[in-house]
């Protein structure tokens, strides 16, 4: 079932420059955007840029700015650690009719992007459930970003989406 889900997506590359591109720029580069507009979401809701005292409003908001921020840095961590213990070779590296639309290194399981994209998105639905919807929906599209580019199984994303949410769930009972 994993090979099949990966077949149908993967069979969506290397038909247009144009939407390969699209996918790269999902896959590799849209984290930094999510981990950036979650700040951002942060400050701004709180509406600590237009306080009196900003400094004063953040340290009565740090909880949130805690939450999203060990969440992130969680996932990525244990999603290393993942990796390095239980060695799942990349699609490349088991099918050589697989070709990447970017180079990637190291072992797929769990995926280290979706994982952090997803504590992030789980850490923000404590915060406000409108917007962790919208940053689970970007979890999840970096996710199948990283399918249709060739460097993770459906099982990868699915774990490092299950880890993220985890992590944020603890977190956020623990602080």
């Amino acid at each position: 079932m994993n090979q099949i889900i990966f077949n149908f997506f993967y069979n969506l590359t290397h038909q247009s420059a144009f939407f390969d591109k699209i996918i790269v720029f999902f896959a590799a580069y849209f984290i930094y955007i999510v981990i950036i507009l979650a700040f951002l979401f942060l400050l701004f809701h709180h509406k600590i840029f237009l306080s009196q005292n900003p400094v004063k409003e953040l340290m009565e908001k740090w909880r949130e700015f805690f939450l999203v921020c060990v969440s992130g840095g969680l996932a990525w961590g244990l999603a290393k650690i993942l990796k390095i213990l239980i060695h799942t070779q990349r699609p490349f590296d088991i099918f050589p009719q697989v070709q990447s639309l970017f180079v990637e290194t190291g072992y797929a399981f769990p995926s280290g992007h979706t994982a952090v994209a997803s504590a992030v998105a789980f850490a923000l639905f404590f915060t406000n459930k409108k917007v962790g919807y919208v940053f689970m929906f970007f979890a999840l599209l970096i996710g199948f970003a990283r399918i249709i580019a060739g460097v993770h199984f459906p099982i990868d994303i699915l774990g490092g989406f299950i880890l993220g949410a985890l992590i944020a769930y603890f977190v956020k009972r623990s602080s």
